[in-house]
């Protein structure tokens, strides 16, 4: 299929797509791409390996395979609102589930726990703002970032740095949940399971990573030597 084609011309000018818009997608998906890359689709149509549990924000602006680069069946994605993980015991749940199948049953070697900036769960945290009353589900969701909360408030800091620092102070706060997960400590004890925090910048194409030693977030070349130094 040509890129001239009346498809791909919709598809580039739609201001209002609908589902007509995502089967059109579909289809070309069928025909365009997935024939040059039939032989990986081949082998993963009746398993999967994937090497890392990628848990990230349900915002549309975030594409994990995207973002690091892998095929279909590299990643186990996990997405929801705030890109949490709630201690476990807590809220058991999806979320819960998804890390303890990654990691018991499809036994991925990596976690990475992703936020991004402009995340619009933490700007509702961030001011304080209640929908209790308009979305009662999300309001008590977003209380497993209420600590994060907490610690930023207790910076003073200026108006313009709240968000992002609500961001990585989040990235910091479901680390910490995640290792409460029995699945999780048990594999990290059997040192057979890596995890890290990330935090992607929409506006720049680019992704922070925590060094929880340091307690500070660095760049992908500073992590990059850091790594090799502990190996």
């Amino acid at each position: 299929m040509s890129d001239k084609s009346p498809m791909n011309e919709e598809r580039a000018g739609s201001d209002t797509p609908d589902l007509r818009y995502l089967l059109d997608g579909a289809e070309a998906f069928s025909q365009s791409v997935f024939p040059d890359s039939e032989a990986l689709f081949k082998s993963l149509a009746h398993q999967q390996a994937p090497h890392t549990l990628f848990i990230t924000c349900a915002d549309s602006r975030v594409s994990p395979e995207m973002i690091t680069q892998t095929r279909p069946g590299e990643l186990f994605v996990c997405r929801n609102i705030g890109n949490i993980v709630p201690a476990y015991g807590e809220m058991l749940g999806g979320v819960s589930a998804v890390v303890e199948f990654a990691v018991l049953a499809l036994n991925v070697r990596q976690i990475v726990i992703c936020g991004h900036s402009d995340c619009g769960a933490m700007k509702g945290l961030a001011s304080g703002a209640t929908i209790a009353d308009e979305m009662p589900t999300v309001h008590a969701w977003l209380r497993n970032a209420e600590a994060a909360r907490s610690v930023v408030q207790a910076r003073k800091l200026e108006e313009e740095k709240i968000v992002q620092a609500m961001v990585e102070e989040n990235i910091r706060l479901q680390l910490t949940h995640l290792r409460t997960h029995p699945a999780v400590a048990g594999r990290l004890a059997q040192k057979q399971l890596q995890v890290q925090g990330w935090v992607y910048d929409i506006g720049h194409g680019q992704v922070s990573v925590f060094d929880e030693n340091a307690g500070a977030f660095e760049s992908i070349p500073e992590a990059r030597a850091r790594m090799q130094q502990q190996k």
